[in-house]
């Protein structure tokens, strides 16, 4: 019997009739193919710019000014990732929100080039911040909206403490607890080894984000994952090749494993198979060692634990209305619990996402962002579209 007639079974509805016109979608030729080219950062952002500071050039992208005066979300990324990371949701707060969204490309990362690429001291990465937004505004910059993820969690945090930027009105914190942060340090060396070292190709690697985990929405990664890797003979990001000439884009690849690059057909995702993934990462022929990765944060362990020590505290004591964004509750520590019981700032959980909860699930993402903002009556909503509002607390 198979599953479909155990399905009509239990549903007590009569089993369908085959129809002869159509094939079975396990026939060949009619499974879906899945489309892993890389989009353009144009179709979410308006422009990019490259800022000059004292201490080097930071690329950032922006949208529209708002019709009406809102205030400017300046988006910090996590270790490894880009400005690039934001796109969907840059795209989806313009929709419900008058704001205007700044992402960029931390130091290290990206299309940014600075001295010393591989000083990542939470106290340079804040001073980065606050230079590149003296450079665009001097000292008039609108009201500001800081919002990082992961790493750029903890640098929004350590920006608020310095009390650098005067037109600060809010801090938005997505998926970093200091708890959970500290510990999970143990284990990054090795998941940085798991991961592929070298891609044959753009469309490869936005593959392997998906497959891996590492981005559950694939439009997400599609824009997202060229900022992360960089062509291994001229050295520039692979967004300068964009966009792909014709013969260049391509259909469905297969991978191995998640972690293998070698086309030796399909095996279960990290999702649907048993045990770790494993640690030594197969080594693909010559001809398709193409692209890899932009920063090697193996080289940058030093600087990690000081981006979260003492962190909550520092979360805590941040005087702006703030927002904690995570993709499980269990996340909490203990001075984190204590504080959000005593409503000293904003809960928010979204189940059934990853780590990148801001490209996984953008629209909802927007949606708590946009309460947020509306609550403490930082914007005002753009009357384009109704959108849900989130209570506070999950």
């Amino acid at each position: 019997m198979s599953n479909l007639q155990r399905v009509m079974m239990k549903s007590r509805l009569p089993p369908m009739c085959p129809n002869p016109k159509f094939p079975k979608p396990t026939d060949r030729g009619f499974r879906r193919q899945t489309d892993y080219n890389p989009i353009m950062w144009s179709e979410y952002f308006t422009e990019n710019r490259d800022v000059t500071t004292k201490n080097g050039v930071f690329r950032v992208y922006l949208t529209d000014k708002p019709r009406s005066p809102g205030p400017l979300l300046v988006m910090l990324h996590g270790g490894g990732f880009s400005a690039l990371s934001w796109a969907h949701f840059s795209m989806e707060i313009s929709k419900i929100i008058h704001c205007q969204c700044l992402a960029i490309d931390i130091r290290g990362h990206g299309d940014t080039s600075t001295e010393h690429e591989d000083d990542l001291s939470a106290e340079t990465l804040a001073q980065d911040v606050a230079d590149v937004l003296h450079s665009m505004y001097e000292d008039s910059a609108p009201p500001v909206i800081l919002i990082g993820h992961s790493m750029g969690g903890a640098i929004c945090v350590h920006v608020a403490n310095m009390e650098v930027i005067s037109s600060l009105i809010g801090i938005v914190v997505i998926d970093v607890v200091e708890g959970t942060a500290l510990e999970a340090l143990a284990s990054m060396q090795s998941f940085l080894r798991s991961r592929p070292s070298t891609f044959k190709s753009i469309q490869h690697a936005v593959e392997w984000s998906v497959r891996s985990g590492q981005i559950r929405n694939i439009e997400s990664a599609r824009v997202s994952m060229p900022g992360q890797i960089v062509n291994i003979e001229t050295g520039k990001l692979s967004t300068n090749e964009l966009p792909l000439a014709e013969e260049s884009l391509e259909g469905r690849t297969k991978f191995a494993n998640p972690n293998a690059i070698a086309e030796d057909g399909e095996m279960p995702s990290p999702a649907d198979r048993d045990g770790p993934a494993p640690a030594e990462v197969p080594v693909p022929p010559a001809n398709l060692k193409k692209y890899t990765w932009r920063i090697d944060l193996s080289k940058s362990e030093k600087y990690w634990e000081g981006w979260f020590q003492g962190l909550s505290q520092k979360f805590l004591d941040v005087k702006v209305p703030k927002l904690l964004l995570l993709a499980g509750i269990d996340n909490l520590d203990r001075a984190l619990t204590v504080g959000q019981m005593q409503g000293k700032f904003q809960l928010q959980v979204l189940a059934r996402c990853g780590h990148a909860v801001h490209e996984d699930r953008p629209h909802e993402v927007a949606e708590v962002i946009g309460t947020y903002l509306l609550r403490n009556k930082f914007a005002e909503a753009s009357g384009e579209g109704q959108f849900l509002k989130h209570m506070p607390a999950c």
